[in-house]
């Protein structure tokens, strides 16, 4: 099955990652695991198995921005997806496309850096017709 036409990194989740490495060695190959099955499950079979929920409430349409709730980190033996680390990312449906936007410890951090989405999908926006709610005419964000 194919997967995504495009999977991308914003260079503040590059930093993460990179961050997070020291903690977690195994957080490339994981976040490879999570991009083949959990992204795939979830997006191409519309297998919902509750690891993955939307964010809502950021005053836009598009993209759809997700939060990956189960996580499995082998680093982190024994607790499987329970592992606490959380994967904020964003699916363009139209391109089929994946960008992570930030990843983060949740025994360090509460929740997602809402104004960091906001900023990078919510600066050049426009009304959608009939709507509240607003979408972005560029892909990948600037």
């Amino acid at each position: 099955m194919k997967k995504f036409n495009d999977v991308r990194r914003l260079p503040e989740f590059e930093k993460e990652v990179r961050r997070f490495l020291k903690r977690f060695s195994s957080l490339e190959e994981d976040l490879k695991v999570f991009e083949d099955k959990q992204l795939v499950l979830f997006h191409k079979l519309g297998v919902d198995n509750g690891g993955v929920v939307q964010i809502t409430g950021l005053g836009f349409a598009e993209p759809k921005i997700f939060k990956a709730r189960k996580f499995a980190c082998k680093s982190l033996k024994g607790r499987g997806v329970q592992s606490g680390i959380r994967v904020i990312y964003a699916y363009f449906s139209i391109k089929d496309a994946i960008e992570y936007i930030e990843l983060y410890f949740k025994a360090d951090k509460e929740n997602e850096d809402r104004e960091r989405i906001k900023v990078k999908y919510f600066g050049k926006s426009r009304e959608l017709p009939g709507s509240r709610e607003r979408s972005i005419d560029r892909y990948p964000p600037e």
